[in-house]
């Protein structure tokens, strides 16, 4: 999954808004879905306004679940 990184405060952890749009059962308009996960970041590369891939992985804590692939965009 892409997202991009709201936080990077925690050591070796950043966590990553993925937006998705999935459509109304009944009107069939798109809507704008946000999910938040606490992703693995090893060598701490990431800074806040990153675009990364995530994918998913063994539980390494109790909130993380994904690790971050690559970052995809560095922010300005």
């Amino acid at each position: 999954m892409v997202g991009t990184v709201l936080s990077n405060k925690m050591d070796k952890t950043v966590t990553v808004l993925v937006e998705r749009t999935v459509s109304h059962p009944v009107y069939k308009k798109y809507i704008r879905r946000r999910s938040r996960f606490a992703a693995h970041d090893a060598q701490n590369s990431c800074s806040i306004g990153d675009r990364v891939l995530i994918t998913e992985s063994r539980p390494i804590s109790k909130m993380k679940r994904w690790r971050v692939s690559r970052i995809i965009e560095k922010s300005v």
